[in-house]
């Protein structure tokens, strides 16, 4: 079987198909016996296409219908409950592990540079007043000093409900500005991304010389596992946006960009997610300055080994494997 001929003796069938799964619900109904049978002859069509290696547009073609197609056929069987436990246990997690590799060279710049600018902020701690105003050094050291009013709490912020919202708004605005610099074909996300790399191991850095190191390390380890990590994800998704307009792999670069939003959408789902959770913890226990520091560590170390745990083998059959493949 030749391309043109499957192309030519298909395709009307695809148009028809496309009309019925994009058109009115009504008009589903009375064609819901030729919509099953439809849906099926997709199914074969886009194996017979993969299987044949066609045109990869018209491989993304079949794919997208028999991915509308299923959606209209389970949909009324998907619980919103359902959905929800279904991608935090499986679908967030295996798109993480699909794209280690990618992940994996995001947090080794960001944790390089954070690690990098903190020991050279302790060993020659004038650097920090070079890098930030005095003002804003001034106003950490007043937060993370046990004699503050402000202790381990944000000027302006009277309760941890208020709290909680200032962290929610933080912490998305920064994922959301480090994603959505990858429109400028990845380079901003990574800009965005060594931006906070080096100012979190400058703060590091000048608070340890202050002498507040154990109330930093005390008050950030149990939230900083969702709220740095959520911002890794978010500048691998916003990479990736801008690595798929150059690498096509084959595909035109209108599907490949979808392809990668496919990739991409879900991680940044989770990461808001991620930082929810993190502004939950932060605002109501790192706060918690009453708590001893050996607990707060221990449930920081938890917190983090859980997240490790979670990536590694949620929704992952352990029994058959999982086959992986990474996007960048």
């Amino acid at each position: 079987m030749t391309e043109q001929s499957f192309l030519l003796r298909r395709e009307p069938v695809w148009n028809e198909f496309s009309k019925l799964v994009l058109g009115k619900r009504s008009e589903l109904n009375k064609g819901s016996v030729s919509f099953i049978h439809m849906f099926r002859e997709m199914t074969q069509d886009l194996n017979t296409a993969k299987a044949c290696g066609f045109d990869p547009a018209i491989i993304d073609r079949l794919n997208n219908l028999v991915n509308e197609g299923n959606q209209i056929l389970y949909k009324q069987h998907t619980w919103p409950i359902k959905s929800f436990a279904n991608f935090i246990f499986k679908t967030f997690p295996q798109k993480v592990r699909a794209g280690w590799r990618g992940i994996l060279a995001v947090m080794l710049l960001f944790y390089g540079l954070a690690g990098f600018f903190g020991i050279l902020c302790v060993r020659f701690p004038g650097i920090s007043e070079e890098i930030m105003s005095k003002q804003y050094l001034s106003q950490l050291e007043d937060m993370y000093n046990p004699e503050s009013y402000h202790y381990l709490k944000p000027r302006d912020v009277s309760n941890d409900a208020d709290m909680f919202g200032f962290y929610i708004y933080n912490n998305i605005s920064i994922a959301f500005q480090t994603f959505a610099s990858g429109i400028i074909v990845g380079v901003g996300s990574i800009f965005i991304l060594c931006l906070n790399g080096g100012l979190l191991g400058v703060v590091t850095g000048h608070l340890y010389n202050a002498g507040f190191s154990r109330t930093l390390f005390g008050f950030i380890i149990a939230h900083s596992s969702f709220e740095l990590t959520a911002i890794v994800f978010s500048a691998y998704s916003g990479l990736l946006l801008g690595y798929r307009f150059f690498v096509t792999k084959g595909l035109s670069r209108t599907a490949s960009l979808k392809k990668a939003g496919q990739d991409a959408l879900p991680i940044i789902a989770g990461s808001t997610i991620m930082l929810v959770i993190a502004a939950a913890i932060e605002a109501f226990w790192s706060s918690r300055h009453e708590f001893p520091f050996q607990i707060r560590i221990g449930v920081g170390i938890s917190l983090w080994i859980l997240l490790l745990a979670y990536f590694l083998f949620a929704g992952k059959n352990i029994f058959s494997g999982e086959k992986n493949e990474s996007t960048v």
